[in-house]
């Protein structure tokens, strides 16, 4: 049974947090990649960051909807939701859109497994732990290269 080591991408390509929303675009553009961890000044990984996050950065705006009575506003949606959508719009840095929950695999999951973590959590690009240390990375394509082989 194949395992994650067996179909990981070694030469990891990361980003920092202060890495702007242009420069990110051209590596994952570049290097024809879906998405980069986002590391630390010590390297160690914070984050994920991946083309849907740049797409979903540009949709439409959703402006929730108020009601005024007399002069107070009230939302009928969540007001905190509309501020994430603000700061998601405005985003110049990867700070600004990376996914924080980091879903990661070691050396040894098997691809079954990798393949389940990615439809389910809706994440399609997963480091490969060695403890704290990334040692590797999987993407749709890594998944995808299993089936051609």
């Amino acid at each position: 049974m194949l395992t994650a080591c067996d179909i990981m991408t070694t030469e990891v390509i990361t980003v920092k947090k202060d890495t702007s929303i242009q420069e990110l675009a051209r590596i994952l553009y570049d290097n024809h990649i879906n998405g980069v961890p986002v590391v630390d000044v010590k390297g160690a990984v914070i984050g994920i960051i991946c083309e849907s996050d740049l797409i979903r950065k540009d949709k439409k705006l959703h402006i929730p909807t108020v009601v005024a009575v007399f002069d107070a506003v009230f939302y009928l949606e969540n007001p905190k939701k509309f501020e994430k959508e603000i700061q998601r719009f405005n985003a110049t840095t990867v700070s600004d859109l990376y996914t924080k929950d980091v879903v990661s695999v070691n050396e040894k999951t098997p691809v079954d497994e990798i393949a389940t973590l990615m439809t389910e959590k809706k994440t399609y690009t997963i480091p490969v732990m060695d403890g704290k240390r990334i040692v590797g990375i999987i993407g749709k394509a890594d998944l995808i290269r299993t089936l051609v082989s």
